[in-house]
Order: C-alpha cells, then structure tokens, then sequence
C-alpha cells in the first residue's frame, strides 16, 4: 500500500535520532581537526584539474537543488513526487520499503552548450524492527537486511544528436547482500568507471564521518571527481569537483552533468 512522507518518517526516527545524538557527542572531537581532509583523489588529477567548490543554492518543491560551480549552473529543473510503498507484517517486525522519483535539469557553463539530463531514482530497503513489550523491555533486533539503491541518467548536449551518455549508478549494503558502491558512464564503445572514493584510504583521517565521494576512470587515467560528504559531524554542503583541465568543453560539461546528477541524489532531501 502507499504511504505518505509522514509515516515514513515516524517509522525511521529512531535511526535518525540515534544518528543525530551520536553527530552531536562527536561534534567537539570533529571541530578540534583543523585541516580539513577531502577524498583523497590520483595525484595527477589533484594537479592537472581546477578544484571547484560548489554552492547549493535552494531547492523548491518540484525542483532540484540550484547548485553551481565555475562556469556551471543548474539553469531549470523538475523533480516529480516521491512515491513510497511499504510491505509489513502484522506487527511491523519486518518492513519493507520501496521509494523513487524521477527528476530532469539542464545544465550551462558559459558558452553556448548546455547539458539536458533526465534522471530516474529508486531505493528498496528491507529490515527488522524490534518491539517494545514492557518499559526498555524489547522482543527482536533493529537490523537493515539489504538497502539497494539504483539511478540512471541520460546525458546529452543541446547542440548535437551523436553525444548521449548513460550514467549508472549503484549502491548495495545490508546484513544478507554483498555491499558495493560504484557505477559506470558509457557511451557507445567508451566506458568510463565510476569508483567509491573517501578522505580514509591511507588511514590518516581518524574522523568517525570521513569524506565521501567518487573518482571517474577512464583506460586507467582519473578524468574528474566529486566529494559529495565533507566528513565530520557537519559534513553536507562541503561538496567539491574536480575536472581534467586537459577534457574538451563538451566533455567537461558531460562530466559535469553526471556529477550534478549524483549530488542531488547524495544531498538532503535527494
């Protein structure tokens, strides 16, 4: 049956408030690190690409959010409804929830292209749920079984009809499902890898919440990046893209089309 937002949330609060009260206990330790740590990205790209901090802008209903950064901009968009549905038992103690939406934006920078993307957006996450019998008394265990996110994107400019691009994202975890993060931009023959990065890989950042984000490969060579988590207790809205100064400008704005898209979907109330 369908469900509306409000219920959702009720069902989620614990694991939000859980989630809240840890962000603030850690929240002192976070703020004594100075030096903030990115993702940690190929040192070819950190050198050869221009580092651009990105402003989120607002986000309206029935639209996505306004980001910019460098040269580009989100222009116009529209983002439909979310449509949730819920499967339970009788007692709630194993749910299932289904979530998606749909969402289109263009894209400029400052010469005449510009980037036409739709977007399509789903997340199917089963989990146990424990039950209160008497006062701190519970039967069950609170525990996520698979949470599966799945997005595609296509990808054009508004001047030609031979440059159309597929971005595939995915994201799996769960107790019962093997976890993965990672994705694709294709096409035709070109495939170029999309792979789960943070601020971690050399084990120097010892923040709880590290930075996330993701590095595009191509025949082995980083051609941009996106952090769409700046770690920390406070780490949304430090979003940050790097893009190979040596791309063509129709390239560049493909990559940066496909990082837009997955920020919108990585940020509050994607």
């Amino acid at each position: 049956m369908e469900i509306n937002n409000t219920l959702v949330m009720k069902t989620r609060f614990k694991y939000l408030f859980k989630i809240t009260f840890i962000g603030f206990l850690l929240l002192s330790t976070e703020l004594s690190h100075a030096q903030r740590k990115n993702i940690i990205i190929n040192n070819e790209l950190s050198k050869n690409a221009e580092m651009m901090k990105v402003k989120m802008g607002t986000q309206w209903m029935g639209r996505i959010w306004k980001f910019k950064f460098g040269d580009y901009a989100v222009e116009k968009s529209k983002m439909s409804w979310k449509v949730i549905k819920q499967k339970a038992t009788i007692l709630h103690t194993k749910n299932e929830y289904k979530s998606g939406y749909k969402f289109n934006f263009v894209l400029s920078n400052k010469t005449s292209d510009s980037a036409i993307v739709r977007a399509v957006y789903s997340n199917n996450i089963n989990e146990l749920e424990s039950i209160e019998l008497f006062p701190n008394i519970y039967f069950g265990s609170d525990e996520i079984l698979k949470d599966s996110l799945s997005f595609t994107a296509d990808i054009s400019l508004n001047n030609t009809t031979d440059n159309k691009w597929k971005l595939f994202l995915k994201r799996t975890s769960g107790s019962e499902i093997e976890y993965k993060n990672e994705g694709v931009l294709v096409n035709g023959d070109r495939i170029i890898s999309i792979i789960f990065v943070n601020s971690n890989l050399d084990g120097n950042d010892k923040r709880w919440f590290p930075a996330l984000g993701y590095e595009f490969m191509e025949n082995e060579k980083a051609i941009c990046a996106l952090q769409y988590f700046g770690g920390g207790a406070l780490g949304y809205n430090k979003n940050i893209i790097w893009i190979d100064s040596s791309l063509n400008q129709k390239m560049k704005l493909i990559l940066a089309a496909a990082m837009t898209a997955i920020l919108q979907i990585k940020s509050p109330g994607g």
